[in-house]
């Protein structure tokens, strides 16, 4: 087989709508195809949506994804879930406040392969408190029907 190359492009700063209330920046990040950050654009996902306790990813899985048996390496569906999970928190900050991740716990149901076609990844937030959060979301394909792997996550809150 001929050797194959994926090229990965992004942008440098930070995004134009840094400044604004969390949903907010983040639907304007949707609107206009904001930067993605250089993860983001290497593994091929992005912010879909975003309401108050709830974010959306896509994705779409490439063979530059595959691990030595032909399936998408299980970091990829990590990732998108933690996104999620991270995003969906990121919905519930007020201006001066951000989080990180504690714990992600990882459930998978079936590989993910190029021929899953676009997949999604609602994270919704189970409990959000003074100083920690958690939120659980699912990785989808065929417009929900197939779950590709289901993960938990508790986040911290800190004061910038």
């Amino acid at each position: 087989m001929p050797p194959r190359s994926h090229t990965v492009t992004w942008e440098e700063g930070p995004s134009p709508h840094a400044g604004l209330p969390a949903v907010e920046g983040m639907h304007a990040q949707i609107a206009d195809g904001a930067k993605r950050t250089p993860m983001f654009a290497l593994m091929g996902i992005r912010l879909a949506r975003a309401e108050p306790g709830l974010a959306v990813m896509e994705g779409e899985v490439g063979e530059q994804h595959y691990n030595s048996i032909g399936m998408a390496h299980g970091g990829y569906a990590a990732t998108i879930l933690d996104a999620a999970l991270w995003n969906s928190v990121r919905t519930t900050m007020e201006p001066g406040y951000g989080h990180t991740t504690l714990e992600l716990k990882v459930n998978y149901a079936r590989a993910l392969t190029v021929k899953s076609g676009l997949v999604t990844c609602e994270g919704k937030v189970v409990h959000r408190g003074g100083r920690i959060a958690i939120s659980e979301a699912r990785l989808t394909g065929d417009g929900g029907k197939t779950l590709y792997a289901y993960a938990s996550s508790t986040l911290m809150i800190v004061k910038l």
